[in-house]
């Protein structure tokens, strides 16, 4: 930690010359409230969304549509003080045992103790690529945006758009990439007490209930052109500029705690294919 955020942090990403259509987000157009009873709320006219979890249950919401490419854009509050066993899950899914899916995770600490951000790439229905960050604020305080690029070929994990974690299609060395299966926005607060915080060593404590998570300013931008569109000129110029990548080789250097690849112990035959690349 103590790394001072410099000139980097205007990092902006290359897009390319893809044609997108951007779609400004209203929480009573795009979203259904799934689960939670009276514990999800959308409110200021649909610009502001809540989620809240008591003894008795969490509460969670989904988009109306389905994506399939595209830059999906939200801004969180995440629950304040002692949120230790609580976790807010922010994803893009398809349905299924063979699902694909994109996760967001925020794992709840004592507090004074930072967040993990944790991410994982699942498809047809196997993930187990877990990163896990601290972050370089303190997300309870004000409203910061988490941002997923997803693309035939990578998926970039962004905060502030500071791009923190890349996942790149290796379907050529045999590596499966989520490219077919429609996603859909879901988002979660729910306790986990029995293994988010330190293992479930820290349980959550339920004086300080009701915990409560706040979202606004969703954004989508969906790319009008699909998978099989893509040239192979784009699979070149669509990846990061020479700022970005700098700043993401900052973030994985000072605020990664956790990378599977390079978890040997959990794979001792070997590591993934796509660590090895």
């Amino acid at each position: 930690m103590g790394v001072p955020c410099n000139a980097l942090c205007m990092a902006v990403l290359v897009m390319g010359s893809l044609f997108m259509v951007s779609s400004a987000g209203n929480f009573f157009e795009d979203f259904d409230i799934t689960w939670g009873d009276r514990r999800a709320k959308i409110f200021n006219g649909g610009q502001m969304l809540s989620l809240s979890l008591d003894k008795v249950s969490g509460s969670g919401f989904q988009s109306k549509k389905e994506y399939l490419f595209g830059r999906i854009d939200m801004q969180l509050k995440l629950v304040a003080g002692n949120s230790a066993g609580t976790v807010t899950a922010y994803y893009l899914s398809s349905q299924g045992p063979t699902h694909d899916e994109i996760d967001f995770e925020f794992l709840g600490n004592l507090s004074g103790d930072p967040y993990i951000l944790h991410t994982n790439v699942f498809t047809r229905g196997q993930g187990n690529r877990e990163q896990q960050f601290y972050l370089w604020f303190d997300p309870t305080r004000n409203f910061h945006t988490y941002s997923i690029i997803w693309k035939p070929q990578h998926i970039i994990f962004l905060v502030d758009n500071t791009p923190i974690r890349v996942f790149k299609n290796a379907e050529s060395i045999g590596v499966p990439f989520p490219k077919n299966q429609p996603m859909r926005i879901y988002s979660s607060l729910w306790n986990a007490d029995d293994w988010a915080t330190r293992g479930g060593l820290v349980k959550t404590d339920w004086t300080k209930a009701p915990f409560t998570a706040y979202y606004r300013n969703f954004n989508a931008n969906v790319y009008s052109q699909s998978s099989d569109s893509f040239s192979d000129s784009d699979l070149e110029t669509n990846e990061l500029d020479a700022p970005s990548r700098r700043r993401l080789r900052w973030v994985q250097k000072y605020f990664m705690i956790y990378n599977y690849c390079s978890d040997l112990k959990r794979f001792p035959q070997g590591l993934p294919a796509e660590c090895r690349r």
